[in-house]
């Protein structure tokens, strides 16, 4: 069985082909560009692979509510040119075969619990901190879905004490993604993550930030992991510090031995490494056959 998987980032595409196992067979990556542009090298990656499927993990916000009209957009996103975009609409006049749908981090975190970090657990989050900061959650084996999706990454944050930069998100200013996604530390300091000391205080910031994040999440979901992937979290160094923060904030009210003793393993990076938001939509498009084989029995 031929899987296809498109993880559409903000500013890449990454396509590919994989099985049933999670493994990668062939993949192919380019700049994300306007949409029309953009998709036109998805489907040209795609037309002549005899793949039974195709998954999509997507930057969002997007719409996963199947009886609305529009059902398969990219809405309000902040992206140039892609808010209300009918993705899902463009692949399927070129491919009438089961399509899957979700979230980039939604994605990743089934991939991560089918074969990754999170592999034979119930549940799952999984934040992405990179050019953005999104979270997915899997929950007693179910990816969540609501009014619309998790949006953790516009989650209002207290500022810290030291902190006086007033954040760069378009729509809320000073919200998680405001003050920690990549671009927010290259606008306060005037540097690129990569070229950031470890010792530097920035560091310290971006795992205040997280962290808080991170608690959040524990005290509303309780989940069995926690995942931290994207472009930022290559600052390993931020994992012991994030950790540190995230058991003084709970103070132990939360009586786990994951958390007291065992945080380590219990905040963690991706399994999958930089294949979790891939492999996550190749997961979706095997969930869409089977739901496919399903609604037609």
């Amino acid at each position: 069985m031929l899987i296809g998987g498109i993880e559409a980032g903000g500013t890449k595409f990454i396509c590919g082909i994989g099985n049933e196992k999670g493994e990668i067979l062939e993949s192919i990556s380019f700049p994300t560009e306007a949409p029309d542009l953009t998709l036109e090298k998805c489907i040209a990656f795609f037309k002549d692979k005899a793949v039974e499927s195709i998954g999509v993990g997507t930057f969002g916000p997007i719409n996963l509510e199947r009886d609305s009209s529009h059902y398969g957009f990219i809405t309000t996103t902040p992206k140039e040119g892609w808010a209300n975009f009918d993705f899902l609409g463009t692949l399927k006049k070129e491919f009438q075969i089961p399509l899957g749908w979700d979230t980039d981090v939604n994605a990743a975190a089934l991939a991560e619990s089918r074969w990754g970090a999170a592999k034979g657990l119930s549940s799952c989050i999984y934040f992405t901190i990179g050019t953005g900061i999104g979270m997915g959650a899997l929950i007693e084996g179910n990816l969540i879905h609501g009014l619309v999706h998790p949006e953790a990454g516009h989650l209002s944050v207290r500022s810290h004490e030291k902190d006086d930069f007033r954040g760069i998100c378009p729509f809320h200013g000073d919200c998680l993604e405001g003050m920690a996604s990549g671009p927010a530390i290259e606008k306060r300091w005037n540097l690129k993550g990569y070229d950031i000391p470890k010792n530097h205080p920035a560091w310290d910031l971006e795992a205040y930030y997280i962290s808080r994040a991170v608690t959040g999440a524990i005290l509303m979901l309780s989940p069995k992991k926690i995942i931290l992937g994207g472009g930022v979290m290559n600052q390993h160094h931020l994992f012991p510090m994030i950790r540190k923060q995230v058991q003084q904030e709970l103070n132990q009210y939360i009586n786990a031995e994951d958390i007291i003793f065992g945080i380590d393993d219990y905040i963690v990076p991706p399994g999958l490494g930089s294949r979790a938001g891939l492999c996550g939509a190749m997961a979706l498009g095997m969930d869409a056959i089977k739901n496919h084989m399903a609604f037609t029995e």
